[in-house]
């Protein structure tokens, strides 16, 4: 499956954060909690540079408490100031003023020397699209300031905010990359609605998705009344599935394409319980295989 979606707006996006990486003190990056690492677009590394950053562990709450802490810790080690939120109902967002002033400690203290006290902190929100960057900015100015939605691509143009005297915030349109290398982070970003639907065959996302809850969360498998079997491939669970919940077009076949919808959606709105699709462990699985040396032919 060969996922490519970057519209014409995600390349003036780039163009923007560039060029507005000068006004600001700090970049604040909206991941999704359940795959901080799919979720994250590498071209921003190479955009913000230096710049003091703070990653925002976004939908927390449909997360794994205890992925949520590791990854917390592995980003930290990377020298990234961490905060877990959940935009939708506002849980961690009032602690971002703290964050960012934890984040731009050494900057802060320069300001006072000079007599910048009152100069307000002007941080740039980032992400890929439909990880709440948006909600996330309506709920730390208190007001429905930035446009939001659940589908991606709302946000089109810059948007500064005054959340209050000491707070500014630019919010951008979310932005993905030219093309997926590895398939895994396509896929992630498809099952949590990153990308568009319409851009790839739902019955082919849902069955991979079966496939992942069977190896990885079979716990999940029982909402749908069928169980885990490390035989049987997504397709069939997805038939398994479908009736179990009486999903059946003409002839008494499953109706695999609703299944699949439903499925999706169910996991989106967290209906399947919390749990992460990625590990810190996975990053250092691959990262260990790209680094080990390759043996004598």
């Amino acid at each position: 499956m060969n996922i490519q979606w970057y519209p014409g707006h995600m390349t003036k996006t780039r163009r923007m954060i560039a060029e507005h990486l000068k006004y600001v003190d700090l970049v604040a990056e909206v991941v999704d909690a359940r795959i901080p690492v799919s979720s994250r677009n590498p071209d921003i590394d190479e955009l913000v540079g230096s710049k003091p950053r703070i990653i925002i562990l976004n939908r927390a709450d449909q997360a794994d408490p205890a992925q949520n802490r590791a990854w917390g810790d592995w980003f930290r080690a990377q020298g990234f100031t961490v905060l877990e939120t959940s935009a939708k109902d506002g849980k961690g967002v009032n602690q971002f003023s703290a964050a960012a002033r934890a984040a731009l400690k050494d900057k802060l203290e320069q300001w006072k020397a000079k007599g910048q006290v009152g100069r307000p902190i002007r941080a740039m929100i980032v992400g890929v699209p439909n990880v709440g960057k948006s909600t996330f900015i309506n709920q730390v100015a208190k007001r429905k300031s930035a446009k939001a939605g659940d589908r991606p691509g709302v946000t089109r143009g810059k948007q500064w905010v005054s959340v209050d005297a000491s707070l500014d915030l630019l919010d951008t349109p979310g932005i993905l990359w030219p093309k997926f290398e590895d398939q895994s982070i396509g896929l992630n970003l498809a099952f949590t609605g990153a990308v568009k639907d319409e851009i790839m065959d739902v019955e082919t996302l849902a069955c991979h998705f079966m496939d992942l809850l069977n190896r990885r969360y079979p716990e999940a498998l029982g909402r749908y009344k069928i169980e885990a079997d490390p035989e049987a491939q997504g397709w069939e669970l997805l038939e398994r599935a479908a009736r179990k919940r009486g999903f059946l077009i003409s002839g008494g076949e499953p109706d695999t394409e609703r299944m699949s919808k439903i499925l999706l959606d169910e996991y989106r709105g967290g209906k399947l319980g919390r749990f992460t699709l990625e590990t810190p462990e996975d990053v250092r699985r691959e990262e260990t295989e790209t680094e080990a040396p390759r043996g004598e032919d």
